[in-house]
């Protein structure tokens, strides 16, 4: 029973890989590996939090689950934007934690394959970003896949962890 279990857990894993769900921030196209999504919903009445991170927007109440909502724009440090219609909330599974990731617009589920993935800009440019997996490219888009575990650092996750 339990080899079962293991079994449809190893294909399900399998037939997540190279999935990507796409979101945009401003001009930029963002993909994060779909088995760390659990589900996108619209925006929702945040509350307020004292004292964290100002990319950390609050909480909500998700048929009964706290979850904390941090907007990815204030994260990677761009302008803060008025939210619209299209502003979703992406809801991820970090270390067994449940995290809110505000974005501009959720776009589609892709699949990409490692062939069309290149490693990001790194050591030879002297730059370097924690946040990026790889550089996926999908026709002619470009799209830079995001890092679940790493999006946020392990002392956020445990401050989140202190909000809940």
């Amino acid at each position: 029973m339990a080899e079962e279990n293991l079994d449809r857990n190893m294909m399900e894993e399998d037939t997540q890989y190279g999935k990507f769900l796409t979101f945009t921030l401003g001009k930029e196209i963002f993909g994060i590996e779909i088995k760390h999504v659990t589900e996108i919903i619209g925006m929702q009445v945040i509350t307020q939090v004292p004292e964290v991170p100002v990319f950390v927007k609050g909480i909500i109440n998700l048929r009964g689950k706290i979850i904390p909502v941090i907007d990815v724009r204030l994260k990677f440090k761009k302008e803060e934007v008025p939210y619209d219609d299209r502003t979703c909330i992406v809801v991820i599974d970090i270390n067994d934690v449940s995290v809110g990731l505000i974005v501009d617009n959720v776009a589609e589920v892709l699949s990409i394959a490692d062939e069309n993935i290149a490693p990001p800009p790194g050591n030879k440019t002297g730059f370097e970003n924690k946040y990026i997996k790889g550089i996926g490219k999908s026709g002619t888009d470009v799209i830079l896949l995001l890092e679940g575990l790493k999006l946020l650092k392990n002392e956020e996750v445990a401050l989140l962890e202190g909000i809940l």
